[in-house]
């Protein structure tokens, strides 16, 4: 996608016509327990998704899917004795644990109504003036030193109802420090990776998504202005104050935002959520502009055949960090590309999604190394091409991992079938 007048690499689609370092947190080798089940919402029952999971006093995390399942595998040598659990607008909630296998439970997180006072809300009259503090206090609010992250990572495409391609990989993440401010230098390397599913010689499309597991640097609102804004561009936007929300029973500003001027390029419009006491950027939820087509699909299509037309209906990201010991870090993104495809003369347009995902699980801060350049995945490759190599029969060990939906089982356990 570009916004800032340049394309930086995400949620760029390569369509083409289909013809038929080391492990640094060394986790394999450890004894681990596994915490696994569903967590809802304690008045409706309602299964939650985007459910942060961590062990206070570690850098260990996961998150649930959309059913609100997860899987987090604990190592024992963490001495581990609570997980928590926390959503926007919802009470944290810990559980206690004893280093023993915790499989298939339900858990429950209490909504949290409570609103910030009005005073509080009044004192930022003007919410662009909220927002350019906040971007004033990016490099005391984040990591001010190298960070060397372990994350995963998922990308899947859909024809319709359809999956034709699952890929997914464990990726370092180095990120130098947030006061320097430069995404330029930050890289990912692929660790693990394997192929669930593959298009097939009789679909039609291969979908590629470039540079996916880069979605950890491309992604950071906060390190790269270019996906958003920076203190000089707030004036392309409207903001308004909303209701505020909780997380990790924190007060949160909520801000939503729209594009005021045009551009040649598209903008975006979204949400907010900004620490009342710290005023870091907590998560954030934008769509792409789609009020101009021909600029949306100039931002996130790279290549296309001859004779087949592009409609794109939509590209939505969700970007979250987690604080911990009174900074903030990188925690959790999402990046959803829908879109349409026909070729002319044909009367009926196919729909296709492009989801891609990235978990950070761990992450370390003493004597971190940069990640080389030949050794850190390139913008111009796609996963799906490239995740063989990394492929190993252990693959996962005691690696954190997002949980499939049961719609991503089910295509997997088809594709096991027809290898049969």
């Amino acid at each position: 996608m570009k916004t800032h007048g340049k394309r930086i690499g995400i949620a760029t689609l390569f369509i083409v016509l289909f013809s038929g370092m080391m492990n640094l947190f060394a986790q394999n080798d450890e004894s681990y327990f596994t915490i696994s089940g569903v967590v809802k919402d304690q008045s409706t029952k309602k299964k939650l998704e985007q459910v942060n999971i961590s062990v206070p006093g570690s850098n260990l995390s996961g998150i649930t899917n959309e059913e609100g399942a997860f899987t987090l595998k604990i190592r024992k040598s963490v001495g581990a004795k609570e997980i928590e659990f926390s959503r926007i607008g919802y009470f944290s909630t810990r559980i206690s644990i004893d280093e023993k296998d915790f499989l298939n439970q339900t858990f429950y997180l209490a909504p949290n109504r409570k609103q910030l006072q009005e005073v509080v809300v009044e004192s930022w009259k003007n919410p662009e003036d909220l927002v350019r503090e906040a971007l004033k206090r990016v490099a005391s609010n984040y990591s001010d030193k190298p960070d060397l992250l372990t994350g995963f990572y998922r990308e899947t495409v859909q024809k319709g109802k359809k999956f034709i391609n699952i890929s997914e990989a464990v990726i370092n993440i180095y990120k130098n420090s947030y006061a320097e401010n430069n995404a330029n230098a930050d890289r990912v390397q692929i660790f693990k990776g394997r192929k669930l599913l593959t298009t097939k010689a009789s679909d039609t499309l291969a979908v590629k998504l470039l540079g996916g597991p880069n979605l950890s640097v491309y992604a950071d609102i906060v390190k790269n202005p270019d996906i958003l804004f920076d203190e000089n561009s707030l004036g392309n936007f409207n903001f308004k104050m909303e209701n505020p929300e909780f997380l990790d029973n924190r007060q949160q500003y909520v801000l939503s935002f729209t594009p005021a001027i045009i551009l040649p390029y598209p903008l975006c419009y979204g949400k907010l959520y900004i620490d009342k006491e710290t005023l870091a950027f907590i998560r954030a939820e934008f769509y792409l502009d789609m009020k101009d087509r021909n600029k949306a699909t100039e931002a996130i299509l790279r290549k296309k055949p001859a004779g087949l037309r592009f409609k794109p209906d939509e590209v939505f990201f969700v970007v979250s960090y987690k604080q911990r010991d009174g900074k903030s870090y990188l925690n959790y993104i999402r990046n959803e590309v829908k879109f349409k495809c026909d070729w002319q003369r044909r009367l009926f347009a196919t729909n296709y999604a492009v989801v891609s995902e990235m978990i950070v699980t761990e992450s370390k801060e003493d004597n971190v190394s940069n990640i080389s350049r030949k050794e850190s995945f390139n913008k111009n490759e796609s996963l799906s091409d490239k995740v063989m190599n990394f492929y190993d029969d252990n693959f996962w060990g005691a690696y954190n991992i997002i949980e499939p939906t049961e719609s991503l089982e089910s295509a997997v356990n088809k594709l096991k079938k027809e290898h049969l």
